[in-house]
């Protein structure tokens, strides 16, 4: 008997990483290629699908493709597009699906951003399984998020609900890409993080290692490994990320009522550095309906996987809707 699998794709800036994953999570491949950026989408096509046949050709025999799932920036679930993904360099707008139902009839060709994924990926296969309504927030050089309520993604009319990380918390806050002022991935992201502790630095006296680093090698990674060192400065600077982050929580939280909200990426690694202080401003700013009933948990998706895991995983729920 074939083992029913999907194709999880994860569309990144400069890599794009291929899996072959079963309904269990299981991973029975992977490769990856170069994301060949500001090129003709179609040289990039012929690079992609020759690498997903001859993975899918190792296994042949063994497994039956059920569909393909994309997770890429800017992408719209709706349309099958990629808008406006500059850093790719394939255009204004990608019809991808359509692109790729050029080469694969599989029953189920789907694409979606990587914080939905992620969200649809825990929920089949990590610590969301059996939850109905949570939230994960992606904390890696931006703030991604993925909404799910009553077992169903969040997608809004046109397919771009949830950008929680474009809330604004400060309206006079620090400027962000997306052109408006005091965004919450301006804060809360691992770019957060380094322009917090590099404002502690220009601004306080506290002694920290920190300030023998030059401003272009900054990364949170330093801030971490600093605080650990008991780094007064490092402390301080995921305290008030922790804050930040926390009381955004509190708000979004009114929104869907969630039984979890799951934090994940880079910053997220840094543990009780930066759950603490989002656990406890999450408290001090929730609404009484909701205090004490909402879980802070990490991912427990593999962090380097999660990316083919959840794009797999949308495959797997498309089936399912």
């Amino acid at each position: 008997m074939k083992i029913e699998v999907a194709i999880g794709i994860d569309i990144g800036g400069t890599n794009t990483v291929i899996g072959v994953v079963d309904r269990e999570g299981n991973i029975l491949a992977e490769t990856s290629t170069p994301t060949l950026t500001n090129t003709d989408i179609n040289n990039y096509l012929n690079t992609l699908t020759s690498k997903i046949n001859e993975t899918v050709f190792h296994l042949n025999g063994t497994i039956e493709v059920k569909g393909i799932g994309i997770g890429a920036p800017s992408s719209n679930y709706y349309t099958g597009e990629i808008v406006g993904a500059s850093n790719l360099g394939w255009g204004d707008r990608v019809p991808f699906v359509k692109l790729m139902k050029e080469f694969y009839d599989y029953p189920v060709i789907v694409l979606t951003n990587d914080a939905n994924s992620a969200a649809v990926g825990e929920m089949m296969y990590g610590a969301a399984k059996g939850m109905n309504d949570f939230i994960m927030l992606t904390l890696g050089t931006g703030v991604g998020s993925g909404i799910v309520a009553n077992g169903k993604l969040i997608l809004g009319h046109d397919g771009f609900a949830g950008e929680l990380g474009h809330v604004i918390i400060d309206p006079n806050g620090r400027e962000c890409g997306c052109g408006r002022k005091g965004c919450l991935e301006t804060y809360a992201s691992a770019t957060g993080i380094c322009r917090t502790a590099s404002e502690l630095i220009a601004t306080t006296k506290t002694e920290s290692k920190l300030r023998n680093v030059p401003a272009l090698n900054f990364t949170s990674k330093m801030i971490y490994d600093a605080a650990v060192k008991g780094d007064e400065l490092a402390l301080k600077a995921f305290e008030i990320t922790g804050k930040m982050l926390g009381k955004a929580i509190a708000d979004f939280v009114t929104f869907s009522s969630p039984e979890a909200v799951f934090l994940f990426g880079g910053l997220a690694m840094a543990g009780d550095y930066i759950f603490t202080p989002t656990r406890e401003a999450m408290e001090e700013n929730m609404c009484f309906l909701y205090s004490n009933k909402v879980k802070l948990l990490p991912s427990k998706l593999d962090g380097a996987k999660i990316a083919i895991l959840g794009a797999s995983a949308v495959v797997w729920q498309e089936m399912k809707n």
